[in-house]
């Protein structure tokens, strides 16, 4: 599945696999090739296992394979069975020709395998050919006995001892076909690679085939022996051969289980590729076999891998620069756990994103479920859950591999005063903000009112984090996001092309305005309390809110890429994004069904984000906004609004009168 995904995508050509067997190793049951995880080519190594397979491990003699994988059933069940297995069957074949098997001879026992993969259901089809070459006319077994039989009881000692010694050595463990010489004189037995044919031959020695043979069965050798044959007759013309099938019990050779027996090859001289079989039965019929994993999965496991399919399939055609890293290890913070929190909350998870905090003071209403997909009547009951516990405990029960935690506590806000028992209080609110803050990637800004985006604005500015922001009006809708910190352009924008990021900051949520937030809670009517806008307008700036953090986290500048807009001349030009422009501001009416992609600078005017009040704060920190959120005037007079507007106030046109515009015209 993940070779499937996260390599492969759609690409279908056949790929190098690797086998593992064994000799037999128990009287009862045969040693099956076997297919691990190390025998698929790595994820991220274009190199095939084949190349990559380490050697010299006892139990596991390596075997090359191919598999072809289908995209569709469809594609699965049209596959020319018969072609691809001639197609492996003649790569043994040549193999044999020219030499190759002597040196390599595991390539005697290629195979191959078919399958699809539904990463939906995590069912999978597969079918297994080992193929064998057919002998015209075919080999014939004259006789098989155990080899405790057919040696002598020197013999069968020193042929356990160089088998034990050849299995013993990292060089020659998984060298699974060889040659056995047994001196006629002192019943020594030598083993010796295929390649070493000449060296055996002499008048005075037994000579066998030998090969570690998987199958329990007495009375019948294992596959291998098959092209094993073919083999012979082709590179040495023998008419009878003595092979030697080796077994083991405990670690060691066992001449009991061991068989040895005479075939009969009638030679020919015909060069041209035999026959093969070699397509697996399926209880006794010619079918695929298939299984279902879902079952037997730990269901959150599945869950994170159902979410994460679509994202990696995005990498398939549409996206394949995605850095999916990035989504996954991303922690946000959102501030304001209603209407947009639930929107945010949802298309973030969707994204990938698993790590999300809640911070809201509020408790779940009953007008809430209907419009704040998080909660439910449940969380109404009594005096209701609060928010950001609530909001949690949804995301748990949607995706339990999320990592969510939900913090209750008020913004403190400009304009609205606070006694000095309160003082202690609101500090340690914002020392928590702040470390919430720091300790997070990205924030979003889903409050209900304007002042209280005002100190995140600050925090986010003054740590250089993403900062987003959504608001809603009745029929209209405001998505941005804040430019880096003022003081963070020095340091960092050295290491960066100042030919692709902006050269100016961009603006926050606070930089347009001339006045400083002020109190906009008090003495409202009930239509104002509450958040009355247009059902459709929350999923709609959620949804860009999210769409704009992933934008940036993909960006190559990050929080320093520039203002697009709908007009940019890269239209998406992947080399910047590989999702397209990425706005400033994006601001649109349901009324109109229209939207717009706005750019504005930072204000060096801002209460919010200026280097003036990132400064005032960095010097001056609890004392400062104290100062802030008890005098509303005291932002304007440090940025310089209060002068602005006493000059604005003061400013006036004097205009000429008409004899003045006569001559005007005359001149």
């Amino acid at each position: 599945s993940s070779l499937k995904l996260d390599k492969l995508g759609i690409d279908d050509s056949p790929i190098s696999i690797t086998g593992f067997y064994a000799p037999c190793s128990h009287p009862q049951v045969s040693n099956h090739l076997t297919l691990l995880s190390e025998s698929l080519p790595s994820s991220s190594d274009e190199q095939s296992s084949t190349e990559s397979t380490s050697h010299g491990n006892r139990n596991k003699c390596p075997v090359p394979g191919t598999l072809y994988n289908t995209n569709t059933v469809e594609s699965f069940t049209k596959l020319d069975k018969q072609s691809l297995l001639k197609s492996e069957a003649n790569k043994i074949w040549e193999d044999i020709q020219s030499g190759k098997a002597l040196e390599d001879c595991a390539l005697l026992s290629r195979f191959l395998v078919i399958s699809f993969a539904d990463l939906k259901k995590w069912s999978f089809r597969y079918w297994f050919a080992f193929p064998a070459l057919v002998l015209d006319p075919p080999a014939s077994l004259v006789e098989l006995k155990p080899a405790s039989e057919y040696f002598t009881s020197e013999e069968a000692e020193s042929v356990s001892a160089a088998c034990n010694e050849w299995r013993d050595s990292s060089l020659t463990t998984d060298v699974p076909f060889f040659l056995v010489s047994i001196s006629s004189d002192d019943s020594k037995a030598t083993i010796r690679h295929l390649k070493d044919w000449e060296a055996c031959q002499g008048d005075h020695q037994k000579l066998l085939f030998g090969f570690y043979d998987p199958c329990h069965l007495p009375s019948n050798p294992g596959w291998p022996l098959r092209n094993y044959l073919a083999l012979i007759r082709s590179k040495w013309n023998l008419e009878t051969v003595w092979f030697f099938c080796y077994r083991e019990s405990r670690g060691f050779a066992d001449m009991s289980l061991s068989l040895v027996g005479q075939a009969s090859i009638t030679l020919s001289s015909d060069s041209s590729v035999p026959n093969s079989v070699g397509w697996e039965l399926n209880k006794g019929k010619r079918a695929p076999r298939s299984i279902s994993l879902a079952n037997s999965m730990d269901p959150t496991r599945l869950a994170v891998s159902a979410c994460d399919l679509n994202l990696k399939l995005m990498r398939w055609r549409a996206l394949p620069s995605l850095d999916l890293n990035v989504l996954s290890s991303v922690k946000c913070l959102l501030l304001g756990a209603g209407t947009l929190g639930c929107q945010v909350a949802r298309t973030l998870m969707g994204w990938g994103i698993r790590n999300i905090t809640f911070v809201d003071y509020g408790k779940v209403a009953m007008s809430n479920p209907v419009r704040q997909s998080l909660y439910t009547f449940e969380d109404c009951v009594g005096r209701g859950e609060f928010k950001a516990v609530a909001a949690v405990k949804s995301l748990k029960q949607i995706f339990p591999a999320v990592e969510s935690s939900g913090v209750v506590m008020a913004i403190p806000m400009p304009g609205h005063p606070i006694s000095s028992q309160e003082e202690e209080s609101v500090l340690g609110d914002c020392k928590r903000l702040r470390d919430l803050i720091e300790s997070h990637d990205a924030v979003f800004l889903l409050t209900d009112t304007r002042e209280s985006r005002w100190l995140p604005s600050l925090l986010c500015a003054n740590a250089n984090k993403i900062a987003i922001n959504a608001a809603l009006g009745f029929d209209s809708y405001m998505v941005m996001r804040h430019g880096a910190g003022p003081t963070s352009l020095t340091d960092d924008m050295q290491n960066l092309d100042m030919n692709k990021a902006g050269r100016q900051r961009l603006g926050c949520y606070f930089c347009n305005d001339v006045v400083a937030p002020q109190d906009s809670m008090t003495d409202r009517t009930l239509d104002q309390q509450c958040t009355v806008t247009r059902p459709g307008l929350a999923p709609i700036a959620g949804a860009l809110a999210v769409e704009l953090l992933v934008g940036v986290l993909q960006h190559p500048l990050g929080i320093y890429a520039k203002g697009d807009n709908s007009s940019s001349s890269n239209g998406g030009n992947t080399d910047e994004s590989p999702l397209g422009i990425l706005p400033h501001q994006i601001r649109g009416s349901v009324s109109q069904f229209s939207q717009i992609t706005l750019l504005g600078q930072a204000s060096n005017s801002c209460t919010a984000c200026s280097e003036t009040v990132v400064s005032e704060y960095r010097e001056k920190g609890n004392s400062f906004v104290l100062e802030a959120v008890n005098h509303p005037t005291y932002l304007e007079d440090l940025t310089g609004l209060t002068e602005l507007k006493k000059a604005a106030n003061s400013f006036s046109l004097d205009w000429e009168d008409d004899e003045d515009d006569d001559e005007a015209v005359d001149m």
